[in-house]
């Protein structure tokens, strides 16, 4: 299943993760499928699940258990550096890969973006500032992620968005990233022209609300 076929107006892509550096344990004892079918009843448009373990928690276990249970598109997000990975992925189950721009020169995020395209994956290129976004755009894909953190002070800053989302073309398909927990945030960036967000953190920890905490994001400023 094509990720960009799911991404319509506030597309959610809902993400799943142990734990991060930033937040430490975010949800010990959680059941990922419980929590994955929540997100999907909710209507996100897509899941995005960690598999890297010393950071977040995760595994390839935890996506085939995910990509099991849920008939939504699923993102896997890891450090891709390696063409394997993204066969790899792919032989899992996922419908698109994260390519980080700044772990990657720009060789390497283009045979990692041309693998998954070759593969009849999608390719969600992950970026944090100008430099990033421009290397980005000189690829295929037409995912282009900006990332809300600042990676070395580990903070988010929704104005990420707001500086950046003005350079990607009418194109492509915007995303923003991280530090989006309120339909406040979703309906600010919208003035930034962003129709696609992905959430993670603040979901997770949402417990019972969470199914509604999707719906009422999913439809904020949209009527």
């Amino acid at each position: 299943m094509s990720m960009i076929a799911g991404l319509d107006e506030n597309a959610l892509i809902c993400e799943l993760k142990r734990k991060s550096p930033s937040a430490g344990d975010i949800l010990p004892g959680a059941d990922p499928i419980q929590i994955a079918r929540e997100y999907e009843s909710g209507g996100a448009a897509c899941l995005s699940v960690l598999t890297d373990g010393p950071s977040f928690g995760g595994s390839l276990e935890d996506f085939a258990q995910i990509r099991s249970a849920v008939g939504l598109p699923m993102l896997r997000k890891d450090f891709m550096i390696d063409p394997y990975q993204v066969i790899e992925s792919r032989v899992h189950g996922a419908d698109c890969v994260l390519v980080i721009m700044a772990c990657l020169s720009d060789a390497q995020a283009s045979e990692m973006t041309d693998t998954a395209l070759d593969l009849g994956m999608d390719v969600l290129l992950e970026t944090h500032n100008e430099e990033e976004l421009a290397r980005a755009l000189d690829l295929p894909s037409p995912l282009i992620g900006i990332n809300n953190r600042d990676l070395k002070r580990m903070v988010t800053d929704l104005a990420t968005t707001e500086r950046l989302a003005p350079l990607v073309p009418a194109e492509k398909v915007l995303i923003s990233e991280s530090g989006v927990s309120s339909p406040e945030h979703i309906k600010r960036l919208r003035e930034t022209g962003a129709r696609r967000f992905l959430i993670g953190e603040s979901l997770m920890k949402m417990g019972i609300n969470r199914h509604k905490s999707v719906t009422q994001m999913r439809v904020a400023g949209t009527n």
